[in-house]
């Protein structure tokens, strides 16, 4: 994105930011995570199967055109597709691993980091 000091050209570009979160907020899905750990961490736990159940589970199955991650007072908001990609190289990896309630769920260890 080009550089300016002049107000008026980050007014008008933060303005075409803002209706894209405006847009996004009013017209697609989103599936909030609130994740207790990542703080500590500096993972967040993306589940895609359940082990109780023996199906997948989370990012497998959800329908939401976008998922957020409430980390403290943040939000970190990510396509579901570019978040399955960024996922899917991990998978079979030791950032495979068991998590969630009583670790009953498979899932990856996301670094915050590769939600940007």
């Amino acid at each position: 994105m080009k550089q300016n000091s002049d107000f008026r050209y980050d007014l008008k570009v933060g303005q075409v930011k803002e209706k894209e979160l405006a847009d996004i907020l009013s017209t697609k899905t989103i599936e909030v995570k609130y994740d207790l750990q990542a703080l500590k961490t500096g993972n967040v736990f993306v589940e895609y199967y359940n082990l109780r159940s023996n199906k997948p589970s989370g990012i497998s199955t959800t329908e939401a055109d976008y998922y957020c991650f409430a980390i403290k007072d943040t939000f970190h908001l990510i396509k579901t597709d570019v978040l399955k990609n960024r996922c899917r190289k991990y998978i079979g990896t030791k950032k495979d691993i068991l998590g969630g309630d009583n670790n009953t769920s498979k899932g990856i260890i996301l670094p915050i980091n590769d939600l940007n």
